[in-house]
């Protein structure tokens, strides 16, 4: 048991642990001799006064009579701490006909796997793209030599899409599995720090020795991980799912964990055509814009900007066109990060955001997108959002010049319809490169439209965001999966039983912590259900 102070408030220039100590002591009336042990469980930026930003903490101790202690204090800051995730749940007594297979080692297919292998069932676990060691190599290829290939990519492969990314590990939902995620992280290689930071990262540098290190686990427990190994179909018998196909070779199969990620269009197709309940689902397109991270942190921090004890800075801004009855957002901002290419698909461009651990390069990238809805799709099919995006990451790789350069446009001619022809002080960061045209080309009237409209409130935010060296770059088009695979409460397909949808690619998740828990879920759904092999 421990005792968890909530609202613990420093200064910035004060010495942290001596004074959080010194902190928790007078407020719990005790010595601090008398900790058994003392942990921060919460590390947070108050810099809404940029002249006096504060460094928000929350802490666990262990004491004796921590009842007591708590009760004598009577503040709602001072409370028990929690329990956390043990993985510890009644094992089903269902005989197991064959080993469960994960399908996509994303973190929804890593976490599944693992809790799988960590349980003793063995799990199979088939990935379409390479391990992330020669993933990278390939990756790099695409981006130096525009050698694309489209089974490993930044989409595809060991760790998932965001193990090209900024790393993020911030989420909305608020589930026990948290915590444990965090944790295995941090055994796998992650800083500790993840734990209890406001808005925790990885980057892509540490995230993939961390993914691999998750496998080797997985391996360790007694689970099969192949590489290269594409889910080319499935077979559904008497509406159960009885046996797949994986690069022509049949393998029965009683459960299935389908945890491909967002961009997995050809099994959607495919699922589609077999008859699998799928709906189309909202998501959102637009561009990546650039900025000098220098000018975001002195927007945050004002005199703090260059401040030890502060990270390179972030935003978030919203804005809702009345006018358009649409959401324009920033989405996956990446300090100090870069714009890559993440084509999956030939003769396509399409961006995303990445950052390594320590965030320190010279620009500040961000999504900037509007809402889509499945109105905005031609024809009646749940597939029609795979359609819309296609269509305009093809319009940008016609404008970019036929070679997978993105089509740029700085925000001060975007704003004035005119193709730019000298890049400012912000000089764009996507390899393999890019070309100058009017972004209203290759992006739908309406993304257009919208982000005019929000760029000059954004810049009343942030001043200088909509400056004259600020860089769009298009087309960013995979913010979140197309489609919805149904699954009812038991988390199984609800026309296919032993199909598990589950993680990003299947409507259930949004980052890496969120898609995690969701393969936890299945994975506890099986196990409860059936013993081990």
């Amino acid at each position: 048991m421990t005792v968890k102070i909530n609202n613990l408030v420093l200064g910035i220039n004060e010495d942290s642990l001596a004074t959080l100590k010194s902190k928790v002591a007078n407020k719990l009336r005790i010595k601090e001799s008398d900790f058994k042990s003392f942990k921060i469980t919460k590390e947070s930026i108050d810099a809404r006064k940029k002249s006096e930003i504060k460094i928000n903490y929350a802490v666990e101790v262990e004491c004796d009579n921590e009842a007591k202690v708590i009760a004598r204090v009577n503040s709602n800051d001072v409370k028990l701490g929690g329990d956390n995730y043990k993985a510890d749940f009644e094992i089903g007594t269902k005989k197991l006909e064959n080993r469960p297979i994960v399908v996509g080692m994303g973190p929804a297919g890593l976490f599944a796997g693992l809790l799988l292998a960590e349980k003793g069932y063995h799990p199979l676990i088939i990935e379409r793209g390479e391990d992330v060691e020669s993933r990278t190599r390939t990756i790099d290829g695409f981006w130096n030599n525009r050698i694309l290939n489209t089974e490993s990519n930044v989409q595809f492969g060991e760790g998932g899409a965001g193990t090209f990314s900024d790393g993020k590990l911030t989420t909305r939902i608020k589930d026990h599995r948290c915590g444990y995620v965090l944790e295995k992280l941090v055994l796998a290689g992650a800083p500790e720090e993840i734990t209890y930071m406001g808005k925790p990262h990885i980057g892509t540098d540490i995230l993939k020795n961390v993914v691999k290190n998750i496998r080797e686990k997985i391996k360790e427990y007694g689970g099969e991980v192949r590489f290269s190994s594409k889910l080319e179909d499935i077979s559904i018998r008497n509406g159960k799912i009885s046996e797949i196909v994986v690069e022509g070779e049949h393998i029965p199969c009683d459960n299935l964990i389908l945890a491909t990620g967002h961009s997995a269009r050809d099994t959607y197709e495919m699922l589609f055509s077999k008859g699998v309940s799928i709906s189309p689902k909202p998501f959102a397109v637009g561009f990546r814009v650039e900025h000098l991270q220098h000018m975001i942190d002195e927007n945050q921090y004002g005199k703090y900007a260059t401040h030890p004890k502060l990270r390179a800075a972030d935003y978030k801004l919203t804005y809702t066109s009345n006018k358009l009855s649409r959401s324009v957002y920033s989405f996956c901002m990446c300090p100090g990060g870069q714009v890559v290419a993440s084509a999956s698909e030939e003769n396509t461009v399409v961006v995303n955001g990445m950052s390594n651990y320590k965030r320190d390069g010279i620009n500040a990238n961000s999504a900037l997108v509007v809402s889509v809805d499945p109105s905005d799709f031609e024809g009646n099919t749940p597939l029609g959002g795979i359609a819309f995006q296609r269509h305009y990451e093809a319009l940008a790789y016609e404008v970019g010049g036929r070679n997978y350069n993105a089509p740029v446009q700085l925000v001060k001619d975007f704003l004035n319809d005119k193709v730019s022809k000298n890049f400012g002080r912000v000089k764009p960061t996507y390899n393999p490169g890019t070309e100058f045209v009017d972004l209203k080309s290759c992006a739908p009237n309406f993304v257009v439209d919208a982000i005019k409209e929000a760029l000059p409130v954004f810049d009343r935010k942030i001043p200088g965001y909509a400056g004259e060296d600020a860089i769009l770059t298009g087309m960013e088009t995979r913010t979140s999966a197309p489609v919805k695979i149904n699954r009812n409460e038991n988390y199984e397909s609800v026309n296919v039983r032993g199909l598990y949808p589950t993680g990003e690619g299947a409507g259930y998740a949004g980052g890496i912590v969120s898609a995690a828990v969701d393969g936890l879920r299945v994975a506890e759904q099986i196990i409860t259900e059936y013993s081990p092999k």
